[in-house]
């Protein structure tokens, strides 16, 4: 089975550390991987984003139209990369924009609504928002966790419950693996009810 997933978000957001898990747990499933980021500034806010290919490919880049999944960290990286999403694709987008470098100067920020709308035209969404998903974990620096829990209950993610689990005890430091692993599982349980 292959899947194309591709990861886009802000400097900052934890886009990098998802692929990664991503990926070490479809190669502990023995599935062959190859992945990517394209980093932006990401020290200032730039835009990240990483492609994940579970399956055989010619290319770690996934190709325009051919994703089957876009986990999104802010709504206009979003739409931004919506070129890269097949027909019948999936987006699991959170809809709190990240304000661009230089917004607290100036009048720069956008109503993702817009965003949000423009998606639900294009494609088959799962929308969540990271700073009420996120509340009880007291920041949302947790929803890249949250994430990989919407799309694995979503069933759309490409490896196993259990593979991902493993993946966080092994990736992320003693101190934190409790409430990621409570991040992981509320992230599934919106994932087991979504509709999409």
């Amino acid at each position: 089975m292959n899947k194309d997933i591709l990861i886009c978000g802000v400097g900052g957001q934890g886009t990098v550390l998802a692929s990664k898990i991503i990926a070490s747990a479809a190669m502990e499933e023995k599935k062959t991987v190859h992945s990517a980021e394209t980093i932006g500034m990401a020290q200032r806010g730039g835009s990240v984003t990483s492609h994940v290919r579970i399956g055989e490919s010619y290319s770690p880049l996934i190709p325009h139209g051919s994703a089957d999944l876009l986990l999104a960290f802010e709504p206009g990286e979003a739409v931004r990369n919506i070129k890269y999403l097949k027909k019948d694709g999936v987006v699991i987008v959170n809809t709190v924009p990240t304000d661009p470098v230089g917004a607290s100067s100036e009048d720069n920020s956008y109503d993702a609504s817009v965003m949000t709308d423009y998606l639900l035209k294009k494609c088959k969404c799962i929308f969540v928002n990271s700073e009420e998903v996120c509340k009880e974990f007291g920041s949302s620096k947790f929803f890249n966790i949250v994430i990989l829990g919407i799309a694995t209950g979503a069933d759309v993610l490409g490896v196993s419950f259990d593979t991902v689990q493993d993946q966080l005890t092994k990736r992320i430091p003693q101190k934190f693996l409790e409430i990621n692993k409570k991040a992981f599982m509320k992230g599934y349980e919106i994932g087991s009810n979504a509709q999409i």
